[in-house]
Formats: C-alpha cells, structure tokens, sequence
C-alpha cells in the first residue's frame, strides 16, 4: 500500500488537472483529497436509470472531492474534499459487501476518479471477499484514460457524464476548456473496456457504458451536438440518457441562464431531435423531474 502511494500521490496526475502536488505530504490539488479515502454517503439509490436502480436500489457510495467543481454543482457540500466518513481499503471493502447484503443490484462509484487506486484495491479486495454483484462507474467524463484503466476488470458499467461539447461552455462553467477532448478520449476508453451493452433477465445492464447529458437552460443546440457525436460514434453499442433535472442553486440565481430551470419546451427539442437522428437507445425522462429529491442527504460524521 505505501509503494501504492507513493507511485500516485507524491506527483499526483489522476485526473486531467495534473496538479502534480504532492498528496503525501498534505498538499491538496484541484479535488481537494488528500490520501485518505472520504465518502459523504453509502445507501441504496433509487435515481438512476431504471437498468441501474429498478426496484432494490442501486448501492451508491458518493464520495467527497471533485476535479471539475462545476459553476453550478448540486452536491457543493461534498466536493470540497473531506465532508463525510474517512476509511481505508478495507473498509471500503466491507462497504461494498454491506450494500450487497442490502440487496443492492450493484456497487454504484460515485466520483471516484482522484481515489482510482485506492478504490481499485477495494474492489479486489471485495471480490476476494465475495462480491458479486456488478460495478458502475459513475462519473464526470472528466477522466484520464490511464487513471480508467487502473479500473480495467474491476468496472463493469461506465455511467459517465458528456457535459460539453463547446470548450467556452466548458471554460466558464467547469474552468476546463479541454473538457471535450478530454471527455471523447475517456469514453473511447470506457467502450474498449466493456464493449456492448449486456442485460440480465431482469433487464439490468450488467455490461456497457450510458452516456449521460444534463440540459442546461439555453444550451440545447449544444446538446444536441454532443447527442450526435455519441450516436455517430458508438451507435447501438452505446446508450443515451438525457436528464432535464437541472436545478438551479443558490449562488447561481443571478445568471440569466443557470438561474432558471430548464424548460418543457427546451427539453422536447432536444429529444425531438434524438429521435429523428435514429437514436433508439436512449433513456428520457417524463415530467417534473427538477427536484430536491436527486440531491442526497449527506453524511457528515
């Protein structure tokens, strides 16, 4: 474990930030983590798609820090770093085979990109325990294909976000203008590792990647750029899930686009326009979906 450390975190390049500082000796990067393992909340989660959640929840473990902090974030309370419980391999380990004993249909890695090794050795150690169930990557986008493959094996569904295709946009919401490059790269990695998409006899995708995209108010054409370069990418091989959830946050009530919600007719042009691309794989959301209740109650102790 310390050659572990020292391999990683002296020199930190986990993400697409490469801080570069030295997480042994206290500093903090971009994510704010240092070398212990923090998570804000481990529980059944029954938000995702239905091939994720179904009726038994998906067992998600939200851990702290971000190496995006999006302008307008929902979970601002958690990305800061160490808001939450502190464990170590082991016990990650055992969190996962809690979550199962739970009836979780599968270990749900919310944010796990700047704990990649350590979540890495959790897995395995799980698994050497008994875990079963599948695992899913949740995740940003925001991701380097080398710190993705530290998870080769132990991943089974990639769940990751594609939240820009205009670096501007990019730029004044998340201060990453590569986020595009960066984001095509890491899917193109996901999708090499995984390959098509697998279900169960229950319908639950225990194999494949979903491409999540967040509408954001006045940002539809954009959207619908990022549908196209999924679909004309991956095709099939790649499911779509197109979220109109967005909720604004205090901080960001005074911007005349972020501070509003999205509205009804914003989203039917996006989907319109999905469907008459050819898309057939795709998971839409019907109805009020903006609400409290995507935010989860964090664990502060």
């Amino acid at each position: 474990m310390e050659e572990l450390l020292k391999q990683y975190y002296t020199s930190c390049a986990l993400c697409p930030r490469r801080c570069k500082v030295n997480r042994l000796a206290g500093q903090r990067g971009y994510c704010r983590v240092g070398t212990q393992i923090y998570y804000a909340r481990a529980a059944l989660h029954f938000w995702e798609e239905p091939c994720i959640s179904a009726s038994e929840g998906s067992g998600a473990v939200f851990f702290s820090g971000c190496s995006l902090h999006c302008k307008y974030c929902q979970n601002e309370q958690i990305s800061g770093g160490e808001t939450g419980r502190v464990t170590d391999t082991e016990g990650l380990a055992d969190v996962f085979l809690d979550l199962q004993k739970l009836g979780a249909n599968n270990i749900n890695l919310v944010t796990a990109c700047h704990h990649a090794p350590l979540v890495a050795c959790s897995l395995q150690t799980a698994r050497e325990k008994g875990l079963r169930i599948p695992v899913v990557y949740n995740s940003s986008g925001y991701e380097l294909p080398e710190t993705l493959r530290l998870l080769a094996g132990l991943v089974d569904v990639y769940l990751p976000d594609f939240k820009y295709m205009e670096p501007a946009t990019a730029a004044a919401y998340s201060h990453a203008p590569d986020y595009p490059d960066v984001a095509s790269d890491a899917l193109s990695e996901m999708v090499r590792q995984v390959g098509d998409p697998v279900f169960s006899e229950k319908g639950l995708m225990t194999k494949g990647v979903i491409v999540r995209h967040l509408l954001l108010p006045g940002h539809v054409k954009e959207a619908k750029s990022i549908v196209k370069h999924v679909y004309t990418t991956y095709e099939d091989s790649v499911y779509l899930s197109l979220l109109s959830q967005y909720t604004p946050m205090p901080n960001v009530t005074a911007d005349a686009l972020l501070g509003r919600r999205v509205t009804k007719r914003e989203y039917e042009r996006l989907v319109q326009y999905t469907l008459e691309l050819g898309v057939t794989n795709c998971f839409i959301q019907e109805g009020d979906c903006a609400k409290e209740s995507f935010i989860p109650d964090w664990e502060t102790g």
